[in-house]
Parts: structure tokens; sequence; C-alpha cells
């Protein structure tokens, strides 16, 4: 049974280390992933969640099981810094349990990051558990939530699976910063809490994540409506 539990793992081991060798294989998933959820707006993360959110992350977890069950996952996490989105900082997560699936499942989850104390749990450069270290939720679902509503958790979660966005709960859930993927990716050793304070200058590889998350943003803010100013000169042709 003891071996049979460490190939399991094994298993669980090998398939995250294929489907994301590098960091900028995270950040193209969490590209597509962003991208995705605009696409489907009525089974989605509200644009206000977005819009409001201090920071995102986006895990690809690979669960595998037989009598024994494994799950190990990577991805990146990015916030929301005064002039605009930080570049990416690896996370990873892990576990094994006790349970009746037979096989492989790969989910992704989105995790936003909804007050400050989300962004530093994140920053610290150690590890930290979801429900435990900082308060976690399913996040609501659909084009819009209703104004003014504030957030139940620091941290919303979700995951996705066949197109759809769906609010999960991933309590218990042991976040990992992976110090050694930044590093690499940065070129250099660098801290987490830099990277997300938007002290560490992304590589190319991490603007078009960064774009596309200043966009979604961008959609989510109201219409500004022009003020007619009273008194003012007329405009000279």
């Amino acid at each position: 049974m003891r071996i049979l539990s460490m190939l399991v793992i094994a298993l669980v081991l090998t398939a995250v280390s294929s489907r994301a060798e590098t960091l900028q294989q995270s950040v193209d998933q969490a590209f597509s992933v962003i991208k995705r959820f605009k696409e489907m707006p009525e089974s989605s993360i509200p644009m206000e969640v977005i819009r409001d959110a201090k920071g995102l992350a986006v895990l690809t977890v690979v669960k595998a099981g037989f009598i024994f069950s494994a799950r190990g996952g990577q991805g990146v996490v990015l916030a929301r810094t005064p002039t605009g989105w930080s570049g990416p900082s690896g996370i990873g997560t892990g576990g094994a349990g006790f349970g009746l699936q037979i096989g492989v499942q790969v989910t992704e989850f989105v995790i936003v990051l909804n007050t400050p104390a989300a962004v530093r749990a994140f920053a610290q450069g150690g590890n930290f558990e979801l429900g435990a270290d900082l308060s976690v939720a399913a996040g609501p679902v659909g084009r819009h939530v209703a104004g003014g509503v504030m957030p139940t958790a620091a941290v919303y979660t979700y995951s996705q699976s066949q197109g759809i966005f769906a609010g999960v709960s991933l309590e218990g859930t042991v976040i990992i910063t992976k110090k050694d993927r930044n590093a690499e990716y940065y070129g250099r050793p660098v801290e987490a809490g830099d990277i997300l304070n938007g002290q560490v200058r992304p590589p190319a590889g991490a603007l078009p994540l960064i774009k596309e998350l200043e966009a979604s943003s961008a959609e989510a803010l109201p219409p500004v409506r022009a003020i007619p100013v009273t008194g003012a000169p007329a405009p000279t042709r």
C-alpha cells in the first residue's frame, strides 16, 4: 500500500512538471484563463470582482488517485499596484489524502485577492493555508454582482472546467511561494514581496498577461459621463 501511494504521488509530480516546466508556461496559461472568462460573461467571474481585486492568482492543479490520492499544482500571482499590475510571482500547491478517485484530473483555479491582507500573505515569501491564515469563500458567478456588496472573504476562489467558471472553496489548500522559479524567470534571486509591490520589472513575456488584466479592469469600470462646466469660455476655432 505504501508503494502504491508513492507511485500515485510520483504520477502527480510527473504530470505537474510536464504541464508547467517554466514560469513562463504558467504565465501563458494564466493569460488563456483570463481571456476565456471574458468570452462567457453569464457564467464567469463578475466584472466588479475583477475591477475591485487587489490581486489575482491562477493555479493549474493535477490530482491523481487510486485508493490514495495526491495533488500538485503550479501557477502565478499578480498584484495591483499604484502604477498598474505587478509582474508575476510563482506559486504552487500540493497535498495527499485518501479517496476513491481513480485516474488523473486537471483543474484550473482562479484566486481573487480581495484585500491588502491577501496580497501580503502571497508576498511574504513563505507558505500559508487558505481558510486558516486567510479567510476564503467560493466566489460569486455571473455578469455582475449587486452594487455596494462588500466581499465576504479575503479571497474568492473559482474553478474552471469545460469552459465554465464556478465558485469553489479551496479551504485547507496550502499555497507555496516558488522562489526557484522566480529566480529563473527574472534572472536573479528576487523576493515575492518586491515582485508584487511593483519593484521588479516584469520580463517581456509577462506583458500580454499584464495588459489583459489592465484591459479587464478597465472594461469593468462604469462609463464616464461628461459634466458640463458653466461659465466656461467657448472653444476657439
